[in-house]
């Protein structure tokens, strides 16, 4: 089970800017979010946030091109990212001090989203791999989730005091950050004034438990499922799987423990409910340390020099069923007159074996990252057209 510790750990990393140095903070004390030392990312400063995000274009004629990335100078909104558990330090709880693991994850998964928006990622005090690696083996949990979510909502009144200024804000997370950033709409932000700037809570990775005849009214009591790129103040939330591996019995996603619930999903690159093939941004070498590593991309098994990879028209996704679980069913569109490989790594493997009732979560995001990423501004954009900014002075 040693190679739980780099679950989520990116192999291809993008180049990061210098770590700021944060502040450590014992577990009876509340980090000092009016710091800067205490942020992951920050608007206006070269952190994992601000990692290169071009990619290489792979067509399925093999021809290629290079994607370079640009963000908006002038962001109109602002994301709110909370990172997975990717901790490598020895403690059931993490430390504050932002280690190479939460960098590359920031960079992955919430440095395209620098596109649109202002991103504020926390650093906090998370349950950590080791600490998972223990329950996983059947050991009490030592990692303190409460103290993990207090970290987080400390940092979210910060920002909503000093930085947010009314603006609108999306909230994206994966994993233990879903759960979190879940955590959070249901505690402090349903049925407060603050619930109006919540443009869309983007939380894959996590089970959100939803009646099974409307999509409100469980883990969430005012916040609905999304439905449309300008529905606002919603939930985009799925775990994803092989089309052709759906979650096994013992799956720990995709199931949700209320008997007269489902589990949540969304389709973020189908929200009308059509298949159609996703945006995806891949790792060029891979989808993590405890993923097999990723073959050649082509038949001329031509080097790839960019640490993103988009592959148009090979993957497809959709919401399915199987028994209890909902998931997004994950497709590659094999075909062999296409010069790209037929296999996209993203399953979780330790000791050589592919953990099933963990799916694909190794690239929840990955796969869609494009949709994400526009679905948020086209939201943005709508939630814009009803809340206009208010004039200067």
């Amino acid at each position: 089970m040693k190679s739980l510790a780099a679950i989520l750990l990116a192999t291809a990393a993008p180049t990061v800017g210098a770590a700021q140095a944060p502040a450590t903070a014992s577990a009876d004390t509340t980090p000092k979010y009016e710091s800067a030392d205490a942020w992951l990312c920050r608007p206006g400063r070269v952190d994992a946030c601000a990692a290169n995000q071009d990619a290489t274009i792979i067509r399925a004629d093999g021809s290629r091109s290079i994607e370079h990335f640009a963000r908006d100078e002038s962001p109109k909104f602002d994301c709110f990212y909370v990172y997975p558990t990717v901790s490598l330090d020895p403690t059931p709880s993490s430390d504050l001090v932002a280690g190479r693991e939460e960098q590359v994850v920031a960079a992955f998964q919430a440095g395209r989203f620098a596109k649109h928006c202002r991103v504020f990622a926390p650093l906090y005090r998370q349950v950590t791999l080791g600490a998972l690696r223990e329950a996983m083996l059947g050991k009490p949990m030592r990692g303190d989730r409460a103290l993990a979510y207090a970290d987080v909502k400390a940092a979210w009144d910060e920002y909503l005091a000093y930085d947010n200024h009314g603006r609108g804000v999306v909230l994206v997370g994966h994993s233990q950050g879903s759960g979190i950033l879940k955590e959070l709409v249901a505690r402090a932000i349903e049925g407060t004034p603050v619930q109006r700037q919540i443009i869309s809570v983007i939380i894959p990775g996590t089970n959100v438990a939803v009646p099974a005849d409307r999509d409100v009214g469980g883990d969430l009591k005012s916040t609905p499922l999304c439905h449309s790129n300008k529905d606002t103040g919603c939930v985009v939330s799925y775990t994803s799987f092989r089309a052709e591996a759906p979650p096994p019995s013992n799956s720990r996603f995709g199931i949700v423990p209320q008997p007269d619930m489902v589990a949540a999903c969304v389709d973020p690159a189908a929200l009308d409910g059509k298949p159609k093939p996703t945006d995806a941004y891949l790792g060029a070498r891979g989808a993590g340390l405890a993923s097999a590593p990723q073959g050649p991309w082509s038949n001329d098994g031509a080097a790839v020099t960019t640490t993103f990879v988009k592959v148009p028209g090979l993957l497809s996704t959709r919401c399915a069923s199987s028994g209890r679980f909902r998931y997004l069913a994950v497709t590659t569109n094999a075909n062999p007159a296409d010069k790209r490989t037929d296999h996209i790594v993203g399953d979780v493997v330790v000791g050589g074996k592919i953990l099933d009732d963990w799916g694909l979560h190794l690239v929840d995001l990955p796969v869609v990252m494009g949709d994400l990423v526009e679905l948020s501004n086209d939201q943005a954009k709508a939630w814009l057209a009803k809340n206009p900014p208010l004039p200067a002075g």
